[in-house]
């Protein structure tokens, strides 16, 4: 808990700091990636180049202090056990905090200035550290529970088997790893990630795939779209690199999976939805149920531009086979061209997706994956519906906040 002094200067500062978050964050980055420019490697240059990273930072603290100083309802556990994951997905170490805590505090001095006084420091300084020492607790817990060492050494060499093209700019890796041991199994929904040694001296960069196929596969597999830039943002860097460089024979560097998201929530109906790559940890989901629970009622209703971008179309014929209870509820921006054949089961709609015609039962349990704002329409109008939001479970791409505040 904050203290009793530093929670009514933290209260009392607390709008003056969120006015002014996104440029701490800014301020901060620019330092220590100064000072630090082997940290480049651990940060999407993206989000970065895009400002998405910097928001997600200013977001997370003010939200924080929010929380302890209870002007902010969120649920806050749940934010932190998403960071946690994505923090461990990357090998962070707690050495790595005390560097980050000391170039954040300087970043508020300087944005601030003369109002940053040595109480104000102080209650702010108590807020990071509160903040840091949970992410510890829960990494250090997710490095045993993955049987890795809290060190960093999270990276393990995987053997790529296939590369097989699954739609319109996406394509699956297969993978195996190279020292012959146990393929460790996962949660659908669960990420990995994937480190990509880049050419033109930009280094390694990190980013996060949704495993894709069976968890009792002697196999991994991730769904990887290919990110072209629009409107002045540029190609995506490692997805680009996977596209074009990687091969069957190739090694990739994979992390133990992590992610706090089950796709497979609760034990009755399930409603799995989905927009474009987002059908991922479904498709993982549906691989499962098909193994453990055939006879489970499932929804699938997925959105994409059409059905030559849907990626995975066509196992959703065997899916469907395996599971009886599967009920597949399409919509396409565009109509399906000649040649593009669809599961024979499908309902499909032209359009985008509508909540309200999403086939629904009473005590349904909802996955979502997709766009932040796909996502935010769904699940409002799935709450409009009347599904309870502790039925419904969200993964979130990118360095974004959950949606619907909790």
């Amino acid at each position: 808990m904050l203290s009793e002094s530093s929670a009514a200067v933290v209260t009392a500062t607390l709008p003056v700091v969120r006015a002014h978050a996104d440029q701490i964050t800014g301020r901060f980055y620019a330092r220590m990636f100064a000072a630090h420019p082997e940290l480049l490697d651990l940060f999407n240059r993206g989000n970065q180049a895009t400002g998405r990273q910097q928001a997600a930072l200013a977001a997370s603290v003010v939200a924080y202090a929010g929380h302890l100083t209870g002007t902010d309802g969120a649920a806050w556990s749940a934010v932190l056990e998403r960071i946690a994951h994505k923090h461990a997905s990357l090998g962070i170490t707690p050495g790595q905090y005390p560097l980050v805590g000391r170039h954040l505090m300087a970043a508020v001095g300087e944005v601030l200035g003369a109002a940053v006084t040595p109480e104000v420091a102080a209650a702010w300084d108590e807020v990071y550290w509160l903040m840091a020492c949970e992410l510890v607790a829960r990494e250090a817990r997710l490095y045993t529970t993955a049987g890795v060492a809290g060190d960093g050494a999270v990276w393990r060499d995987w053997r790529v088997v296939a590369v097989t093209p699954e739609a319109t700019d996406t394509v699956s890796f297969t993978l195996v790893p190279t020292d012959g041991g146990p393929v460790p199994g996962f949660v659908p929904g669960q990420y990995v990630s994937v480190a990509v040694d880049l050419d033109g001296g930009l280094g390694r960069q990190i980013r996060q795939y949704s495993l894709s196929g069976s968890p009792d596969a002697d196999h991994w597999r991730i769904t990887v779209k290919r990110v072209r830039g629009t409107g002045g943002i540029p190609d995506g860097l490692v997805s680009t690199a996977l596209h074009e460089h990687v091969r069957p024979g190739d090694t990739l560097r994979l992390s133990p999976p992590f992610g706090e998201v089950s796709a497979v929530p609760g034990t009755g109906p399930l409603l799995l939805v989905s927009a474009g790559i987002g059908l991922t940890p479904a498709m993982s989901a549906l691989q499962h149920l098909a193994a453990t629970a055939p006879d489970r009622p499932v929804v699938l209703a997925h959105a994409d531009r059409d059905a030559a971008a849907h990626a995975h179309r066509t196992q959703l014929v065997d899916l469907h086979a395996r599971l009886p209870r599967l009920r597949l509820r399409l919509w396409y921006e565009t109509p399906t061209a000649a040649g593009d054949a669809l599961p024979p089961a499908a309902e499909v709609t032209r359009g985008r997706i509508d909540p309200e015609l999403i086939p629904l039962s009473p005590d349904t349990h909802v996955h979502l994956c997709g766009p932040l704002p796909f996502m935010n329409q769904v699940r409002g109008g799935l709450l409009r519906r009347g599904v309870p939001a502790e039925r419904i479970a969200y993964e979130v791409f990118g360095p974004g906040m959950l949606p619907g505040g909790s």
